[in-house]
């Protein structure tokens, strides 16, 4: 709305028209309540208001497949069984307030249902229904069992990341978002930025297993149990708290929880001004790691202690760059760029910043956002470079140095050389995995790679960006031979979101297990989407795919030719 109010209520206008409206009559449903961008919507079948549900995100999918990422208008959608109070032409009811809280809990673009419906539909529509257990609504003093819908071929139950995942052999903890207490929304970037550092100094411990950022902040704004939690994410211990800053005032608060016993283990709070916000991390991350392993030496804790700046105003936009970053949008990328550089002006000795910076070039490519393809390649070199330079003990710095070295560059070996770098510096990083996983990937070596992914995806179970891990998985399997495999991996990815990676490891796929049907679905997405795209620009040794052996490239440019994109 911010950019383009007119456009906006326009594209909003026109997909209730053409869209939601007309498919909402055609299984008789009524819509009672309009308020901005949200619709309810009166069903006298549960089957038929899943249905509808379903075909409206499938025709919403295939409206914005052609549009720019910001440009696209998602939705979520939530599907409750109840009984509702008639007033006028709308309704009212707890029915009503459980379907509005179950539609909070639906990943954009999806359909979740409750319980309720999940009994009265299964086995009469040709879905999956992935389980996402009990889950504390706002306000419902009940638990509600919520079922996440998609289209398939039989009806069955998906076991999902969120099923309960076995505990590691060593203390394990997730670190919750902490909650604003600041009184501006504002400072809501402060507040993440302070968890994200308390994170990154816990995961430098080697003797505890760490959940990464990503995966943690799939709870942000949600009331659910920490015994689910602990279920959900295979741990032990729950880190949460608050942050208030006001002025040049900071308090923290914590409070460490054994989620088997769902007993406290510890609370506290920690009070000083801002120049102190280090000194009060490295407080927060010494009381959980006295209370988890009271004998362990201080020396390790202070090892695990990182300075990244002595500059109050560099970290500040480097936090607020982060917050970008997590937005994955084309906007947010340059919004994101804009902070780095700021942080690096005012400290150019900032190793993270110039890696987060490098990373963003990274996301661009990846998104099929670069606009001059020399220019990004040239400053994602200086940046990783420098970062690489300045971080030799910074895991942040290093990993994303590496990947921007791999992929937008091409410097393979040296990318392999910063990623595993920063996993012997940092274990618990989730993206380091991924992004050497993806390095090997493109080295040839597809078997190692595949335990690297599997490690990122074990330390984030369930981040919301996962699609890339996905598609690193599906690209191990395809250059294994294993291409049924491949298949299910990309498809993945490809539900998840709808990057370029996603849609041409699809199509590869599919056309090597012999399913020209799915693999030539896959091209048309690919043609309206982007529709520059050729196998040379994909499997040429500067293209998308940087593989270094010839018959990986062959292999590929073989499998898209099959599937039926241009050369």
């Amino acid at each position: 709305m911010a950019a383009d109010e007119p456009g906006t209520l326009a594209r909003l206008t026109r997909l209730r028209g053409e869209i939601i409206e007309p498919r909402v009559a055609e299984f008789q449903g009524r819509i009672v309540g309009s308020a901005g961008d949200s619709l309810l919507v009166e069903f006298a079948s549960a089957v038929n208001a899943v249905q509808c549900a379903l075909e409206v995100q499938e025709a919403l999918a295939q409206a914005n497949a052609s549009l720019p990422n910001e440009k696209r208008m998602v939705f979520r959608m939530g599907v409750n069984l109840g009984d509702v109070i008639a007033e006028g032409d709308t309704i009212h009811g707890d029915g009503v307030n459980v379907a509005s809280r179950i539609e909070k809990q639906a990943e954009p673009g999806t359909v979740c249902i409750g319980r309720n419906v999940y009994d009265q539909v299964k086995g009469k529509l040709a879905c999956t229904y992935a389980d996402l257990g009990e889950q504390r609504l706002h306000n419902i003093p009940e638990p509600v069992r919520v079922y996440r819908v998609k289209p398939g071929a039989d009806a069955s139950t998906e076991p999902t990341a969120k099923e309960p995942l076995p505990l590691p052999d060593k203390p394990s903890i997730a670190v919750l978002p902490f909650a604003n207490m600041s009184g501006d929304s504002e400072q809501e970037y402060f507040a993440d930025g302070v968890v994200e550092e308390i994170i990154t100094a816990l995961s430098r411990l080697r003797w505890l297993f760490v959940i990464a950022r990503n995966s943690t902040f799939v709870y942000k704004g949600r009331a659910v149990d920490v015994k689910q939690i602990g279920r959900e994410l295979g741990v032990r211990y729950v880190l949460e708290g608050s942050v208030r800053r006001a002025g040049n005032k900071v308090r923290i608060t914590g409070q460490l929880i054994d989620c088997t016993r769902g007993a406290h283990l510890w609370a506290d709070r920690f009070d000083g001004s801002l120049e102190d916000v280090f000194d009060l991390q490295d407080q927060v991350t010494a009381s959980v790691v006295a209370a988890i392993a009271p004998k362990l030496e201080q020396a390790e804790i202070e090892r695990s202690r990182r300075k990244p700046t002595e500059s109050l105003d560099a970290y500040d936009y480097y936090l607020r760059g982060l917050a970008a970053v997590h937005q994955w949008t084309k906007p947010n990328s340059v919004e994101a760029l804009s902070n780095f550089h700021r942080a690096i002006d005012l400290d150019p000795a900032f190793a993270a910043a110039y890696g987060m910076a490098a990373r963003c070039y990274s996301m661009r490519k990846v998104a099929g956002w670069t606009e001059d393809a020399a220019k990004e390649i040239a400053e994602a070199d200086r940046l990783a470079r420098r970062a690489a330079t300045l971080g030799r003990d910074d895991a942040v710095a290093l990993a994303t140095a590496g990947i921007a070295l791999s992929f937008v560059v091409g410097d393979l070996d040296r990318g392999r050389e910063l990623t595993d770098l920063a996993i012997t510096i940092d274990p618990n990083m989730a993206w380091a995995w991924l992004f050497s996983g993806w390095t090997r990937v493109w080295l040839g070596e597809p078997e190692p790679a595949r335990d690297h992914v599997a490690r990122a995806l074990r330390l984030s179970p369930v981040d919301p960006h996962r699609s890339s891990m996905y598609a690193a998985m599906a690209s191990t399997y395809l250059f294994t031979g294993q291409h049924d495999e491949a298949l299910v991996w990309a498809e993945r990815a490809m539900r998840d979101r709808w990057f370029l990676f996603s849609k041409v490891l699809v199509a590869a796929s599919a056309a090597l297990a012999g399913n020209l049907d799915r693999a030539r679905e896959a091209v048309e997405q690919i043609g309206s989407s982007h529709p520059g795209v050729s196998i040379s620009s994909l499997s040429s040794p500067g293209g998308s795919f940087p593989l270094r052996r010839s018959q990986d490239r062959a292999k590929l440019a073989d499998a898209l030719r099959k599937a039926g994109l241009p050369e």
